[in-house]
């Protein structure tokens, strides 16, 4: 395996956050994996880094203004009034997501590593970005969401789309990656692939029946899993999903959240993958050659969540096996996921489902991906999708049955008068720690999910006014030397 240029994102502060006493979301575990990386001497093997802060400015390239800007006002002191008692933004309301010193700091720290490894892979200046500050997945447009504020993986994404066709996204957390599939639900230059825990689990989506709408019809993949599922098994469906989401989509970057509460013992888990089984799939995913950057996620015993990022860390160094040393063991426990070819079940319909993916082949032209090449008159089906979508998660919000759909379920619009029914019924969100529906109140007036005063549009998001510049377009990607700053 030939040794590939790696830049190593870490700031030293990420570690002086704290979410709580007894709350299970440790940032210091970010401090403890680079003591560990540092103590096997691999910082030399590596361009370390340290990110630029990401700006609120820069935030809003998907967050609304409005939740961004409470971001940056919030305090342990100020937070029930900003939030009016815990009902705007999920901050406070539910003990997942609290008001806690330092937020908007730690959230510009992990969002400006993410940022600026997606900034280094598309200069060119490195092959593989790393930063365990990132992955929060969970995060939406407008609210906080299981232990995360702001979606540094869609900036991320964002960032990529600058000047990459087509990017794949790949979540290994134990935990659905709603919050990124959400934004990209609607568009085909992102296919997003999560491996996840499903049934009465946090955060109670990710079935395989969710595959996208409109233009991102079919690029949006869900592999439900089910309790103990050992290395082998977890093997045997990610290797052949990769391999046909490779074939069909031809990613041009990936983007791997390794969440490392899919490891054996994790306290907020329920998989038995050992470390080596959780690395294998970073392993496979390097074996691929393509621009590569790896980010941290949900991890919830720290020592385990060290032990993984780093050897996760060395797998790029031929020379360095510290799997004698590092080491996470499976348990004795059951894999529910062999009762009755469950697994089996799954892996077919997964391939099944991107096997209807071969006739379109991959999206977009070079034109399509700049925004040179888009007809007109889309315009108003796409704004009609985004209300669409922005209407079926009120729904699975509230946990209401949706309506049947139109015959043209992809541009049909529903009445107002239902809309306004459902902000009048309390919400229910489901706790990451407890794994429980708990019920919110309602703010006052509409609650608007996907929507704030300008619509996101992710052209306009990534290419700006001047649509049919090419040199403006191509002068506003992967310029990392803003962004890095030698540590």
């Amino acid at each position: 395996m030939s040794k590939r240029r790696v830049a190593y994102y870490y700031d030293p502060d990420v570690g002086g956050y704290t979410y709580g006493l007894g709350h299970p979301m440790k940032p210091h575990r970010v401090r403890v994996t680079h003591d560990l990386v540092s103590a096997y001497g691999m910082l030399p093997s590596m361009h370390v880094l340290r990110a630029k802060r990401t700006t609120p400015e820069k935030m809003t390239a998907f967050h609304t203004d409005e939740y961004v800007n409470f971001l940056a006002r919030v305090t342990p002191e100020t937070a029930e009034e900003l939030t009016h008692g815990g009902v705007l933004f999920l901050v406070g309301e539910l003990p997942d997501n609290p008001a806690f010193e330092g937020l908007f700091e730690f959230c510009s720290i992990s969002a400006g590593g993410s940022i600026a490894a997606a900034q280094r892979v598309s200069s060119g200046a490195a092959d593989i970005a790393i930063n365990w500050a990132g992955g929060l997945h969970h995060a939406k447009k407008g609210e906080a969401s299981g232990f995360c504020y702001i979606n540094d993986i869609v900036l991320c994404i964002l960032e990529l789309l600058r000047t990459h066709p087509r990017v794949l996204y790949i979540d290994i957390d134990i935990h659905h990656g709603d919050g990124v599939e959400e934004a990209f639900y609607t568009n085909d230059r992102i296919m997003t692939a999560s491996f996840h825990k499903h049934g009465d689990f946090f955060p109670g989506t990710g079935t395989q029946d969710d595959r996208g709408r409109g233009r991102g019809k079919g690029y949006s993949l869900n592999v439900p899993l089910d309790d103990g599922i050992t290395d082998e098994a977890y093997k045997s469906v990610f290797e052949p999903v990769m391999s046909k989401i490779l074939e069909v989509f031809r990613p041009t970057a990936v983007v791997l959240q390794c969440g490392a509460d899919s490891l054996s013992g994790d306290k907020l888990g329920g998989f038995n993958l050992s470390l080596s089984g959780h690395a294998a799939c970073v392993q496979f995913m390097r074996k691929q050659n393509l621009p590569l950057i790896l980010l941290g996620g949900g991890g919830y015993t720290v020592k385990n969540v060290a032990r993984a990022w780093t050897y996760e860390t060395a797998e790029y160094f031929e020379w360095f096996g510290p799997r004698y040393r590092l080491e996470v063991m499976p348990s004795n426990m059951e894999d529910l996921n062999r009762r009755d070819g469950a697994l089996d079940r799954v892996r077919e319909r997964a391939l099944e489902q991107l096997q209807q993916l071969r006739p379109k082949g991959a999206p977009s032209s070079v034109g399509e991906h700049l925004g040179l090449a888009k007809p007109r008159d889309e315009e108003q089906a796409r704004d009609e999708l985004d209300e669409r979508l922005a209407q079926h998660a009120r729904y699975v919000y509230n946990l209401q049955q949706e309506p049947a759909p139109s015959e043209d379920d992809e541009t049909s619009s529903e009445d107002d008068s239902d809309d306004e029914e459902l902000t009048r019924a309390r919400r229910k969100r489901m706790s990451i720690m407890t794994n429980r529906y708990v019920d919110t109140p309602a703010p006052h007036g509409k609650r608007r999910f996907f929507q704030s005063a300008a619509r996101w549009d992710l052209e306009r998001v990534l290419i700006g006014p001047r649509v049919g510049e090419l040199g403006a377009v191509m002068e506003r990607g992967g310029n990392d030397g803003d962004w890095d700053m030698q540590s």
